[in-house]
């Protein structure tokens, strides 16, 4: 398919379109939560996690059988700064171990049964370095959302998306930075493990491209251009499909959560069709996911990325839905309620 935007202005238009949750399945599933055979709010958590599916996929009995996860993998020219405890080339060769079956992300997949693709973007053709110029002109970062876009299966029913970029966690924590404020230092982690001196470097990087970059920042997607990756633009395009086709979708970690944060920032609301997987490792994540509003499912202390906690989550939100749309309620099962 070819995706309806050719510019980050009519991108920007698709997103203040969004269709919104169905309220008469959110009531319903509300209904049907009160008469399941258990106490009022005894599942906790995975109550309101079904009756949020439900608004999404427009039914009072919610089911996931067709979830979909998507890593998109790209390459950074800050990685010249020193950002990286890894080279450039393991990108390309992670990929190859994606396509083999052999990581983490492929694991978890088949744990949960979800349906897997990699989609690499012009590895070999690192965005700029951004702390010298934006990481992409308009044309590259709306290609890139274009590929996010189309990746994404309307058929599907629950989505997940991740990444692979050698330094990656360097342009997301730019991203988070030139969103919510505060300085470099504020944002960076140790990311595939640098010393003091890479996370120096990676701090120092962020506010070059703070600085650089500084006329651009009030904009969201203009911030995704100038500081973003291909990757990173990639999943910002597969969740705003996901969006325009009611799929609900799971977070994973830092760099998947400052893509997403550029559409909440660009129009507010669009993330309402989104939760948090977990929160990981990378310091940051949990002080962005509470700038999103957004309590995570999980804490299992992960932080390789790949999708791979969000994907994880896809066992939670499958416990939810079967106990939602499955379990018997009073009357079905001939107890007295209360």
């Amino acid at each position: 398919m070819t995706a309806p935007f050719s510019s980050l202005s009519e991108f920007r238009g698709l997103l203040a379109a969004m269709p919104a949750a169905d309220a008469a399945a959110v009531a319903g599933a509300e209904a049907r939560n009160g008469q399941l055979t258990k106490p009022p709010g005894a599942l906790g958590r995975l109550e309101g996690l079904a009756i949020w599916v439900a608004g999404w996929q427009g039914t009072d009995r919610p089911r996931c059988t067709a979830p979909q996860v998507i890593v998109f993998a790209g390459n950074h020219g800050v990685v010249a700064q020193g950002v990286s405890a890894f080279p450039a080339e393991v990108t390309v060769q992670m990929v190859g171990n994606f396509r083999a079956g052999g990581a983490a992300i492929n694991q978890l997949s088949k744990t949960f049964g979800a349906a897997m693709s990699v989609h690499e973007l012009e590895l070999d053709r690192p965005t700029v370095d951004f702390t010298q110029g934006a990481a992409m002109s308009e044309a590259e970062v709306v290609a890139a959302l274009a590929t996010g876009w189309n990746a994404v299966d309307a058929g599907a029913d629950l989505l997940v998306v991740g990444e692979m970029g050698i330094g990656n966690t360097t342009p997301a924590a730019a991203l988070a930075a030139a969103l919510f404020g505060a300085a470099g230092a504020d944002w960076v982690g140790r990311g595939t493990g640098v010393d003091d001196a890479g996370l120096a470097r990676k701090a120092r990087a962020v506010d070059a491209g703070l600085a650089l970059h500084k006329a651009q920042l009030g904009d969201a997607l203009e911030v995704l251009r100038c500081l973003g990756g291909r990757e990173l633009a990639a999943m910002a395009g597969a969740i705003a499909r996901a969006r325009a086709l009611r799929i609900p979708v799971i977070l994973d970690g830092f760099i998947c959560t400052a893509s997403a944060a550029v559409l909440e920032r660009a129009v507010a609301g669009t993330l309402d069709h989104c939760i948090a997987g977990h929160v990981s490792a990378e310091g940051a994540h949990g002080k962005l996911l509470a700038a999103l509003g957004k309590e995570p499912l999980l804490n299992l202390g992960l932080r390789l990325g790949e999708g791979s906690g969000a994907a994880l989550a896809i066992g939670v939100v499958k416990a939810a839905l079967a106990c939602h749309s499955d379990m018997a309620t009073f009357a079905e099962a001939g107890v007295s309620g209360a």
